[in-house]
């Protein structure tokens, strides 16, 4: 039964606890000798370890993305908790409950579901209503969606989270559809509802969240597009104009090539989408940040992908 968790560890705490393994890299001290890095990780979160002795050997032992048992201490280290390592070895998967090591929404999967496909009835497009419920009816499809996360680190990093952010962007362009003229509503919701279908292949998510080989290669982009036209291909009478749009949409929500899309939003609904997505990502993403700081501090740690600290206020 697992004891620890990262989100309980102290600077100065003995550690003798179970976690994923979900980095290790060997380097070398200026003398010549090895040192381990890595990054442990439960349901709570992840933390950066290091192992200055027997480097080699620890880390020959032991496979990324597997449960561990680690022993050694806590400390502080640039004002960044770390786990000093003295030992590590295997455990065996079957003798640990996994969902001590995943973090998962804590909203209920089957209610997101059915709000989602709530809304696929409110769309007025026969044709789009169609195709969308030929993702809905799909067992194996479905079942992946509700369980599998929107992104390895940045934003709805955790089972469901793939659910949980489809749902909330959906939501968002319901609201914003109405507020400007000749936006197409159901093209949105789809555009909404399908942009990341792609993640159910993107990611691996049995022990650790991580890119598979195919998420690597081909990217949720370009998983995403064929998706649709798989299931568009079951429905003859398609409109091609449609469907066009459509793709276009999920090839464009990044933006820019910069961040991964092969063309631009070149459509009104694919520039909402592409904001809306950005907006509700770097919500949640900042609210995750900030839930692992100090609830005493009123800043947040610097946080480095966005480039600055986050102010959280002073209690009243």
């Amino acid at each position: 039964m697992k004891n620890i968790f990262v989100t309980g560890l102290q600077p100065g705490d003995p550690v003798d606890g179970t976690f994923i393994l979900s980095e290790k890299t060997l380097a070398h001290k200026r003398d010549g000798g090895a040192y381990l890095t890595a990054f442990l990780s439960d349901k709570t979160g992840r933390v950066r370890a290091v192992a200055w002795d027997d480097a080699e050997v620890i880390a020959g032992a032991v496979k990324t993305g597997t449960v561990v048992r680690v022993t050694g201490r806590s400390a502080e280290y640039k004002g960044s908790l770390q786990v000093v390592i003295s030992a590590m070895e295997s455990v065996d998967e079957s003798d640990v409950d996994m969902g001590d090591f995943l973090p998962s929404t804590r909203r209920d999967c089957d209610q997101m579901f059915g709000r989602l496909t709530a809304m696929t009835d409110r769309l007025s497009s026969g044709h789009l209503r169609e195709l969308m419920d030929r993702f809905w009816s799909d067992e194996s499809f479905v079942k992946k969606f509700k369980a599998a996360p929107a992104a390895k680190l940045m934003h709805h990093a955790y089972l469901g989270g793939l659910l949980e952010h489809s749902l909330s962007l959906t939501l968002l362009a319901d609201r914003v559809a109405g507020h400007y003229g000749g936006i197409n509503r159901d093209l949105l919701l789809c555009g909404a509802m399908l942009h990341d279908i792609g993640k159910i292949h993107e990611f691996d998510y049995h022990s650790r969240i991580d890119y598979s080989d195919e998420g690597r290669l081909i990217s949720h982009i370009v998983i995403g597009v064929r998706m649709i036209e798989e299931k568009i291909a079951q429905l003859p009478d398609f409109p091609k104009q449609t469907a066009l749009m459509l793709r276009h949409m999920i090839i464009s929500h990044h933006g820019t090539k910069e961040f991964g899309s092969p063309e631009p939003p070149k459509i009104l609904e694919a520039v909402l989408l592409n904001y809306l997505d950005e907006i509700d990502s770097k919500i949640n993403g900042i609210r995750a940040f900030m839930d692992t700081q100090d609830p005493d501090s009123t800043w947040t740690e610097y946080h480095r992908p966005l480039g600055r600290h986050f102010y959280r206020g002073k209690a009243e």
